[in-house]
């Protein structure tokens, strides 16, 4: 069998695919094995109409996945009764190679999908080795429950396993773009909304449907399943006026707090407003991150690393380290040494990684990069024990007595979403995860920016900032959130540092006094 030329390792851009190679047994399997989803998913109510799409990249090993052919549904067919001839075959700069003959009346001339664009993007972006574009009602009745939401969120439930990256515990966030007169059209909000959510592997469409994408095939029909049945599952608990994104999944509470009327005259949240809470200093002693957590990633990031270098997750974390090491060369930051190829040897990399990380810890660095290799060595800190987390005596209650009200309650700090999750669901009152309802990190910005804080309450599903109450210990992050529009208060703990005078933020020592 012949194969297919793609771009060398040194660069040189090689010829045409070969006619026998487009006949051959890879390109077949791949135009059967779409003709067959279809009718499966057009079964299911995905792809009814002439509706929905699917294209799936020809497997061979032999060639690197970007440079893989690519296989594509038509538009404007009756997808069940598609068969393998039906098929566009493109290059993977989306030139057609193959296209289907002629049909005679009543059936149209025969076109590519009009989600040809978008599929594009999502290979080039993603890396993906196949994507579903499906109509199905409940991706659509979905995005209008909240009709000015930009994210679908839900957590606590056990098909969120099937969505990569994802566990039980986890808050699933599915961003929402808004849709337009024609299909090609969507492309620049799909491209902006992969970027802003780079673990995401789906983005719904208002009022019309959904993309999702997998590394396969079968890992891209997998979690096309899962949302689908997750959506489902929102929009019925919906029905029966429950919580989905919550824990707990209980009563819906409306911002007049219908169902509060046991609440305390003196409280400061109503049920229907959501409280946004930073950790250290405010849910947890400063000592306990500076005196045990950080100490711990510090001795033994050199470890973690050893053990784990060729793991995907920590080859993601050098990565990161790398691109933010070299910008702080660039920018001249004391404490930042090159890193070393790979070809210098796994050892001398690791001594390197180790030089930056103690550096950025001992700066105490709000960055992604550490946060997130940080999470990492904490985890496995929590799964032998060696760690147990430390909150005030008053936070479990609090967050009881808030998720018995209906209050989301939800976590924004600089450690990453998983050093959050790790921390409240290990401490020493026990798991305190089931009364939070998401996590927020730095990968919705700084914490001393206005921006941060306007995208957090466009995300928890609140009319007006003004019904977000945000806690923090931070003076800085207090004038942000205050900018944004949110409700503030300081948290004063034992160890904190000194607010400025004059200061005009409400202060409580206790989250009874909320």
């Amino acid at each position: 069998m012949a194969t297919v030329p793609a771009v060398a390792l040194n660069g040189v851009k090689l010829g045409m695919p070969s006619q026998a190679y487009l006949e051959g047994k890879a390109v077949k399997d791949t135009r059967v094995l779409i003709s067959d989803l279809c009718r499966q998913f057009y079964n299911l109510g995905w792809v009814s109409g002439t509706g929905g799409s699917i294209t799936i990249k020809v497997h061979d090993d032999s060639i690197p996945k970007p440079h893989q052919l690519i296989v594509m549904s038509p538009s404007g067919v009756q997808k069940e009764r598609m068969v393998p001839e039906d098929m566009y075959v493109l290059s993977p700069d989306g030139s057609i190679l193959s296209l289907p003959s002629p049909k005679p009346y009543p059936h149209k001339p025969p076109k590519c999908s009009d989600c040809g664009p978008l599929f594009l993007k999502t290979y080039e972006m993603c890396n993906a080795g196949a994507v579903i574009h499906s109509h199905g009602v409940e991706s659509c009745l979905v995005t209008m429950l909240h009709p000015l939401s930009k994210e679908f969120r839900i957590t606590h439930m056990e098909m969120i396993k099937g969505i990569k990256g994802h566990g039980y515990y986890d808050e699933l966030v599915v961003p929402i773009i808004e849709n337009t007169a024609y299909e090609f059209e969507l492309t620049e909000s799909l491209a902006k909304a992969i970027e802003a959510y780079p673990k995401t592997t789906a983005v719904l469409v208002r009022n019309h449907g959904i993309y999702i994408w997998g590394d396969s095939w079968i890992n891209a029909k997998t979690q096309a399943e899962c949302y689908h049945y997750l959506f489902d599952a929102a929009i019925k608990l919906h029905q029966l006026g429950l919580d989905w994104s919550t824990p707990n999944h209980g009563p819906i509470w409306n911002v007049k707090g219908v169902l509060g009327s046991g609440a305390s005259a003196n409280m400061s949240v109503k049920a229907g407003r959501c409280i946004v809470l930073d950790i250290e200093g405010t849910t947890t002693p400063i000592s306990f991150v500076s005196e045990v957590l950080f100490p711990y990633a510090r001795d033994n990031v050199g470890r973690h690393l050893s053990a784990t270098y060729e793991t995907a997750e920590t080859q993601d974390d050098i990565n990161l380290l790398r691109s933010q090491v070299q910008d702080d060369l660039d920018q001249g930051i004391v404490g930042a040494v090159p890193i070393p190829s790979d070809s210098a040897g796994k050892e001398e990399v690791i001594a390197a990684l180790v030089a930056n990380v103690e550096a950025m810890i001992k700066a105490d660095r709000k960055i992604t990069a550490l946060k997130q290799l940080q999470g990492h060595i904490w985890r496995t800190g929590f799964e032998t024990n060696e760690l147990e987390a430390v909150v005030f005596e008053d936070v479990p209650e609090a967050l009881e007595k808030w998720h018995a009200l209906g209050i989301k309650v939800y976590i924004y700090s600089s450690g990453s979403r998983l050093a959050q999750r790790l921390i409240f669901g290990n401490t020493i009152y026990g798991d305190l995860r089931k009364y939070l309802s998401g996590f927020f990190d730095t990968t919705v910005g700084n914490k001393r920016e206005i921006r941060s804080y306007v995208e957090i309450s466009e995300s928890v599903g609140v009319d007006k900032p003004s019904e977000v109450l945000f806690v923090t210990d931070v003076y800085q992050e207090a004038e942000a959130a205050k900018a944004a529009g949110l409700e503030v208060i300081v948290s004063i703990r034992p160890g904190n540092g000194p607010l400025p005078e004059n200061h005009e933020f409400k202060t409580i020592k206790s989250f009874s006094e909320i």
